[in-house]
């Protein structure tokens, strides 16, 4: 049978990584990744597979990122127990990742069956529990990179550096290598080259087909080296000072914040910055960086970049709830670094609650916002914000510095392209919102590559791996609607909407005008209101000034 190559994650997104290859002899993914972003498209975690993961027989993962390996323990229940294969650095990553990640199910599926019996309904279950990422940690198998391995009949792969966190690889898929072969390259998520701490992103030339990240392939940043990188997080810093307040960073807890603790700390003790406590507010960070301390040796440095990351008199690490809670005591200067990177879980949100409302406190994103996150909102300029249901004004500071993004840029991510070279059939861009992968389709072409090999897959989306192209197969039934992936959905725009309806009412003129808006709005959905007569036509003219002070309904 021709190959078939399906995605059913990272497409039309940037979360939720899952390819499937279904060949004559085997079927095997490439990551197995959470879906994270709007509640929609996390609602994708509870829902059954596209298909049957009993019929899988290997998974190949590219690094621990949780929306690349964030679903494994949930493959395993369902069926799946095949080997996984990783680099070693991967693997010991995904040994704490996949428990962190349990551990916080069990705890906010506690937290929500308490509100659902106070509501009368049904329990609900955490996709899967810190014992089942115990268990499917058994099913990986350590691979080096440069070195074939046999990965399921009539199927090798070959790991190449992708330079964008600890461990993480490119993955060339070599599909009946004893007869009329197809090479395959996905290229998993790639640095941007140039760092202290990862190597350049690598990859073998002349392939099949190229299935290539797109998440920043709509723009280009300046070029960090590392001098640049710390000068302008040393200028964040002395204004963040100068604020008054708190500086918090929202942080991935692999590669990111380890990578921000050295920096932080170089700084402050060369004097570019001013000297302050610095607080890890992470278990999963914390734990993480103990396998960034046993792996990060780099051969091109010869040392090990991360040694600095220890507990030490002013970096405190904050492993126990009641650590991170005695940091609400404090004021004036210091640094918070707290998961998640996107604010949509962890610590980080109890930080945000009580320091948003702040002006003298300051939130520094260093990181991609996926689409209808926290992070996102927060980036975008949102004036209110929900969170955990509390409506919170925004008066702090938030800046954005992209000097620290993991992720190669539009120019980076065509050069790694164009080395590849020649690419004999077709590119399919993952793994990026649809302005990103548009983007990144226009400079491939401008590059060189023909536009007609250039696909951008939707979730679900299959395509034949026919000799020199892949061709769109009959679309099976969508989990969601085309393009939907990247957008904010009925969720975000209800939250919008409470947060209008609150400003509005602050901002009426009195409480006549206050309740006959309410009126109107309870006779559109159907409710009743106070004693329940709809609103004569006059008690509130357009003209009136029951607008919100923010924003308009």
């Amino acid at each position: 049978m021709t190959p078939i190559l399906s995605f059913h994650g990272a497409a039309g997104c940037v979360t939720g990584s899952c390819a499937r290859l279904q060949t004559q002899e085997a079927t095997i993914l490439v990551d197995c990744g959470m879906f994270q972003g709007s509640k929609t498209l996390k609602a994708l975690n509870y829902g059954e597979f596209p298909f049957d993961p009993s019929q899988i027989d290997a998974v190949l993962l590219t690094h621990a990122h949780v929306d690349h390996c964030g679903l494994l323990p949930k493959l395993m229940l369902a069926g799946f127990e095949g080997p996984i294969y990783a680099t070693a650095a991967t693997r010991d990553l995904c040994a704490v990742m996949l428990a962190d990640a349990g551990g916080i199910q069990e705890g906010e599926v506690a937290a929500l069956n308490r509100r659902n019996q106070r509501r009368g309904l049904a329990p609900v279950e955490p996709i899967y529990t810190e014992a089942d990422a115990a268990r499917v940690t058994k099913q990986f198998r350590k691979v080096k990179l440069g070195e074939p391995v046999a990965v399921a009949p009539g199927l090798s792969a070959v790991y190449w550096e992708a330079g964008h966190i600890l461990g993480s690889a490119s993955i060339e898929v070599v599909v009946d290598p004893a007869g009329a072969e197809k090479r395959l390259l996905f290229s998993g998520d790639l640095g941007s080259g140039g760092s202290d701490f990862v190597a350049d992103p690598q990859g073998p030339k002349g392939v099949d087909h190229l299935i290539l990240e797109s998440t920043y392939g709509d723009r280009e940043r300046v070029a960090a080296s590392g001098v640049a990188r710390r000068a302008a997080l040393a200028e964040e810093l002395k204004a963040a000072h100068a604020a008054g307040g708190p500086l918090l960073i929202p942080a991935f807890a692999l590669e990111r914040s380890q990578e921000l603790l050295v920096d932080l700390q170089q700084l402050m003790e060369d004097g570019d910055a001013p000297r302050g406590d610095i607080f890890l507010d992470s278990p999963l960070a914390i734990e993480a960086s103990k396998v960034f301390l046993d792996r990060g040796w780099n051969p091109a440095l010869q040392r090990n970049p991360f040694e600095p990351v220890r507990p030490s008199e002013h970096l405190r690490f904050l492993a126990k709830p009641w650590d991170s809670d005695g940091l609400e005591r404090l004021s004036g200067w210091h640094v918070i670094l707290a998961a998640s990177g996107m604010c949509d879980a962890g610590r980080v949100r109890k930080h945000l609650k009580r320091l948003l409302w702040r002006k003298e406190a300051t939130v520094l994103l260093c990181g991609f916002q996926a689409a209808g996150t926290l992070g996102r909102l927060l980036a975008d300029g949102a004036p209110r914000v929900s969170i955990q249901g509390d409506e919170v004004r925004v008066r702090a500071r938030v800046r954005k510095l992209d000097a620290y993004s993991a992720h190669a840029d539009a120019a980076g991510l065509t050069r790694w392209a164009l080395d590849r070279a020649p690419v004999s059939g077709s590119v399919l861009l993952a793994h990026g919102e649809p302005d990103a992968a548009a983007g990144l389709r226009d400079r491939l072409i401008a590059a060189g590559f023909d536009a007609g090999a250039i696909l951008i897959p939707d979730l679900d989306d299959a395509f034949d791996l026919t000799e020199g192209a892949a061709t769109p197969r009959q679309p099976s039934p969508a989990r969601l609607p085309p393009h939907a992936a990247a957008k904010l959905d009925w969720h975000n725009h209800r939250v919008a909407f409470q947060l209008a309806l609150n400003a509005a009412l602050e901002g009426a003129r009195d409480d006549a005008a206050r309740e006959a808006l309410l009126r109107r709005l309870s006779a559109v959905v159907g409710g009743q209101f106070g004693d329940g007569k709809p609103p004569p036509s006059s008690e509130l003219d357009p003209g009136q000034d029951a607008s919100p002070r923010e924003g308009a309904l």
